[in-house]
């Protein structure tokens, strides 16, 4: 959603005309929103108009399909489509094939990926591999976002290297920039001299918290650093096991190695508090087992804060070692320590990686940048000859 919404207003911004395709998930949305001169967003009605989990959601893609095309029909067509994700490949192949409008792909995550490293925790239907596979073979480009994403593209499924073009994904320089730390803290009612370690996103096993929270430990009891680890996210605005069990896990383990008290879970944060988090914290950690990009250390970097980061995905390509922050392997906590207390004890270290990342973060990863990106991209298959689709 964050990527489709800063890319659409960067492109109408730009002067392109831009709509959005999305699946009625409510009652109340009217059918067209006009977000912006250039851009509007289309609540396609697809099975039933309520909250549906991504898991979910195949067996609505044909009826999205074809209203999709429908629509584009009606209009006249379109030069290209750029489909997110795996379902949205679907209607954008329909397009390509009916109406000979091509089509560019960003897969976000691979089903094959995903398979790896979590099993049988993949709620996704087992035909999602074979549909990504097809729409690889299909796509007039294939966007990878960081160069693990290039390679799992084409050793896992057989890309064709030319198709394949590397945009990775950004942010969004008005809305993620440096403040006054000691103002950061004062809002969120943390001391002012605490180390304050953050970590930020989804809260599920694979995004490794746990061992945040093990290196914590070490950091707290080995180290003898004080220290304090903000954990923001959930699903819901207070931090409820209920609603999120991964936080009662992780309170477990706390607990556990007697450092329940130094960690503040917040629960979930709307995206306007998100920047004084990051200013407030003297390091971002994010250490998950894969991750197919990874937006928020882009975030961090761009607010001037150091990034401790799983050597993994698009976390080592955003996360340049020992200049904007340190790559650490995904499930070793005293590494992790390690460097915690490397920059706990260096605040001249922290703050030059913290500055490091800041102009790495402006120079490669703004989501104008981006935006540009692409649309070369889409100037490049729009001007091609139509070819057929492989048999």
């Amino acid at each position: 959603n964050i990527y489709v919404n800063h890319v659409g207003r960067c492109l109408a911004r730009a002067g392109h005309q831009v709509d959005v395709f999305t699946r009625r998930d409510s009652e109340s949305p009217p059918p067209v929103v006009y977000v912006r001169p250039g851009l509007r967003v289309i609540h396609v009605p697809a099975g039933p108009p309520r909250f549906v989990a991504k898991e979910k959601l195949l067996p609505y893609m044909p009826e999205f399909s074809r209203r999709l095309e429908s629509v584009a029909r009606a209009r006249g067509g379109y030069d290209v489509s750029h489909a997110n994700f795996f379902m949205s490949g679907i209607a954008s192949m329909r397009l390509r094939r009916t109406l000979g409008v091509p089509f560019v792909i960003t897969l976000h995550a691979l089903g094959l990926v995903r398979r790896q490293h979590q099993g049988t925790a993949d709620g996704f239907p087992d035909e999602r591999i074979s549909i990504e596979r097809e729409l690889i073979r299909c796509a007039d480009r294939v966007i990878a976002e960081c160069p693990q994403d290039r390679s799992d593209l084409i050793e896992l499924y057989g890309c064709d290297r030319p198709r394949i073009v590397t945009v990775p994904c950004g942010y969004d320089p008005q809305e993620f920039a440096p403040d006054d730390r000691r103002t950061a803290r004062a809002k969120l009612a943390l001391a002012q001299e605490e180390f304050v370690v953050l970590q930020l996103g989804r809260l599920v096993p694979r995004k490794g918290i746990d061992n945040v929270v093990r290196a914590l430990a070490l950091l707290v009891h080995q180290h003898k650093v004080t220290a304090r680890l903000m954990v923001v996210g959930g699903e819901a605005d207070t931090p409820c096991e209920k609603a999120t069990p991964e936080i009662a896990r992780l309170r477990q383990i706390a607990a556990q190695l007697d450092v329940a008290d130094r960690i503040t879970f917040t629960g979930r944060r709307r995206r306007d508090d998100l920047r004084t988090f990051y200013n407030a914290a003297d390091v971002f950690v994010t250490t998950p087992w894969y991750e197919p990009f990874g937006i928020t250390p882009l975030e961090a970097m761009a607010c001037g804060t150091p990034v401790i980061g799983a050597n993994v995905g698009g976390i080592k390509y955003s996360v340049v070692d020992r200049a904007t922050g340190f790559l650490v392997p995904p499930n070793d906590p005293s590494v992790l320590a390690e460097r915690l207390a490397v920059l706990a004890e260096n605040r001249v270290l922290a703050r030059a990686m913290g500055l490091a990342g800041m102009r790495r973060a402006r120079e490669k990863f703004t989501w104008d940048n981006i935006a540009e990106q692409l649309a070369l991209s889409y100037a490049e298959v729009a001007r091609s000859p139509a070819t057929q689709f492989p048999p």
